[in-house]
């Protein structure tokens, strides 16, 4: 029968299997040579688009609810069911690269 003394001898002689602070991350992304600056355009006329079209969604329910007021009650109502919509797609424009970098740490 092994003793508490020999036990913990034993189990002091052990070395670890890999030690957990020596594991390496997932690589930096890096863009490939010459494309960072196309990818940057990029980028930046997708956010002009974006802000265009969220400008443009909102004068259009605007529109719509000032257009249904009279005797067009469910053009109004689509108006403004409408704004939320463009709000959100505004707000998820704006966060994309905070989701993107918390999915994909770099």
């Amino acid at each position: 029968m092994l003793s508490l003394h020999t036990l913990a001898a034993t189990l002091a002689d052990l070395t670890p299997v890999a030690d957990p602070s020596a594991v390496a991350g997932p690589p930096t992304p890096v863009a490939p040579p010459g494309l960072q600056e196309l990818g940057d355009t990029f980028l930046s006329w997708l956010t002009w688009i974006l802000r265009i079209c969220g400008v443009g969604g909102l004068i259009a329910c605007g529109v719509m609810m000032a257009v249904g007021r009279r005797n067009r009650s469910a053009m109004a109502a689509d108006g403004a069911a409408g704004i939320p919509w463009v709000l959100g797609g505004l707000t998820l424009g704006a966060i994309a690269t905070l989701i993107v970098a918390f999915i994909l740490p770099g």
